[in-house]
């Protein structure tokens, strides 16, 4: 399969999400504004924001200030633990649209487990069938968490957003496994190792090998496993570069040496 910036992943619904998308964690606030734009300047189409990032607001700017048109871009947001349970779950989905400045979400996430899960996402469902969002999933979900949503309700997440990378591989593997089976995509973030050995001997070797960057090394090692991912960076060249990983291929020698890093 040739992969390109425009390649997208078809979720278990038929909705197709970007392969690559911007995830805007620790961006808070104003900070946020530029590096959406520089991201969609750069031909990224999807955002991936949350109401505990204290961020939508700005996102929703950029997103308008960009001109693109709505449906080209793919916005995920996320509703926190406070806001768990039916009804206020719908009223977190209803401010999150509010401060996006946004008629209807691509993708509406639980953002973690909570006692109160099966009922929040019993107000995804409600919220998915109204049409006011494209998809529902969940965000660093366990199999054990997984299982409760499967077992009370048909509508099956699309995805599972974790931290995922080359040094959490090993970790995941039956949580991936379980997801595969049920074809619940899974969608990486931190796929930098949020600088967690970004200097690994390995990584600079692969890097120096393809004439590339760390960085892209593992946003390419991502996108190759068949994973969602969305790196994140306040700079616009490292956002550049991160976009720029679809002019080379990783060898499955050097995929498996990723693996067992």
């Amino acid at each position: 399969m040739v992969l390109s910036l425009n390649s997208k992943v078809e979720l278990n619904n038929g909705v197709q999400i970007p392969r690559l998308g911007f995830g805007t964690w620790e961006l808070a606030r104003q900070s946020v504004i530029e590096p959406v734009k520089w991201a969609l300047e750069k031909g990224i189409r999807l955002i991936d924001t949350a109401s505990i990032y204290a961020n939508e607001k700005y996102v929703g700017k950029a997103i308008k200030d960009s001109k693109i048109p709505r449906d080209e871009i793919f916005v995920t947001s996320k509703v926190w633990n406070t806001d768990q349970g039916y009804e206020k779950t719908l009223k977190a989905f209803d401010d999150s649209l509010g401060r996006l400045e946004l008629s209807y979400l691509d993708l509406y996430l639980i953002h973690w487990p909570n006692k109160l899960s099966t009922e929040t996402w019993k107000a995804l469902e409600q919220i998915y069938k109204d049409g006011r969002t494209k998809a529902i999933g969940v965000s660093n979900f366990t199999i054990k968490d997984l299982e409760k949503i499967l077992k009370d309700f048909k509508i099956v997440p699309v995805l599972n957003q974790i931290k995922m990378h080359p040094l959490k591989l090993s970790e995941n593997k039956n949580l991936i496994d379980f997801c595969q089976e049920r074809d619940i995509k899974i969608e990486a973030y931190s796929p930098l190792t949020h600088g967690e050995n970004i200097g690994h001997h390995k990584f600079k070797e692969i890097a120096e090998k393809y004439n590339k960057t760390v960085p892209q090394i593992l946003i390419r090692w991502s996108i190759q496993k068949g994973f969602i991912c969305i790196p994140r960076s306040s700079n616009k060249d490292h956002i550049e570069q991160n976009v720029n990983i679809f002019d080379f291929h990783l060898s499955e020698k050097d995929m498996t040496l990723l693996d067992f890093v």
